[in-house]
């Protein structure tokens, strides 16, 4: 269970949507929180994988040679 206080102007354009849609609240909190997290995963494991290969724990290749190689 997760309660939350939005800003009004967010509650209210929340409300517009859900009432427009024929859709919940929580159906659109739901979404956004999904979408955001899914970013949010995305740029940690970018992030970590920059730091792998500043600290000289990864080697980059050219992509000419990862396209030979996938047959691309």
């Amino acid at each position: 269970m997760l309660s939350l206080r939005l800003p009004e102007e967010l509650e209210e354009r929340l409300d517009k949507l859900a009432k427009s849609t024929g859709r919940t609240k929580t159906y659109y909190a739901r979404e956004a929180i999904a979408a955001y997290i899914q970013d949010l995963e995305d740029v940690y494991l970018a992030e970590k994988a920059y730091g792998e290969y500043l600290a000289g724990n990864v080697k980059s290749r050219p992509i000419s040679e990862l396209a030979a190689e996938y047959g691309l």
